[in-house]
């Protein structure tokens, strides 16, 4: 074979692993972080949003909130490495959008429905507190709403992640369907077991934190 010949090939071959890798790469950016060059675009815009957050000094206006949307950013990151990608991308995709609404909350109800363990179903009991609920989000017409879900320490974090997101969800739906509340006015954030208001070991201590928390926020 002769030099003119192999560098044809050599070319061929350069071409061909740079399309491999274009295509494999689609819907990806290269955000080099923890030894991995690739991420989903969701990802690294999570990071970019973070870190807005803090050069416009919303670490230190809103520092509890800040730190919040920067642990739900990092778990994105853990959860997409442990192979659970679209988990790992929705999570982003609600700290991108947390971190662009930081300081924003201007009054706050702690809807302490207290769900019954691993349920994410309204009780009958407590309706009567969705009722005051309905009425607090009626005082703020035209204000975007905040539905936080949060669980007990009971069951892996993977679960009550998405138990914590039924029972916001639960609470949105009644707030529409009970409440005539605009669907487009609510969001739904979970935040499993990572915000205890209480102790988890007792069992009033876990009742208070299988909770939701209504947020009104300001444009």
């Amino acid at each position: 074979m002769n030099v003119v010949v192999f560098k044809r090939i050599f070319i061929m071959v350069i071409v061909l692993l740079s399309l491999n890798i274009l295509i494999g790469c689609a819907g990806m950016e290269f955000a080099p972080k923890d030894g991995i060059w690739y991420y989903p675009k969701e990802l690294p815009e999570a990071d970019r949003a973070v870190e807005d957050a803090r050069k416009a000094g919303k670490d230190k206006k809103c520092p509890e909130e800040f730190n919040d949307v920067k642990n739900m950013k990092d778990s994105a990151y853990k959860i997409y490495t442990s192979c659970r990608t679209k988990e790992g991308i929705d999570l982003a995709k609600d700290a991108t959008k947390n971190a662009k609404a930081l300081c924003k909350v201007i009054d706050r109800m702690t809807l302490m429905v207290n769900f019954d363990f691993d349920k994410s179903v309204i009780r009958e009991g407590d309706k009567a507190k969705l009722k005051k609920a309905i009425d607090f989000v009626k005082k703020y017409p035209g204000f975007k709403i905040k539905i936080e879900g949060h669980t007990d320490y009971i069951g892996t974090e993977k679960y009550n992640q998405g138990l914590s997101e039924r029972r916001a969800e639960a609470v949105m739906k009644y707030l529409v369907k009970g409440g005539g509340i605009d669907g487009k006015r609510l969001t739904t954030v979970g935040y499993g077991e990572s915000k205890p208001v209480a102790s988890n070991k007792t069992k009033e201590g876990r009742a208070k934190n299988r909770r939701v928390e209504i947020l009104i926020l300001a444009d």
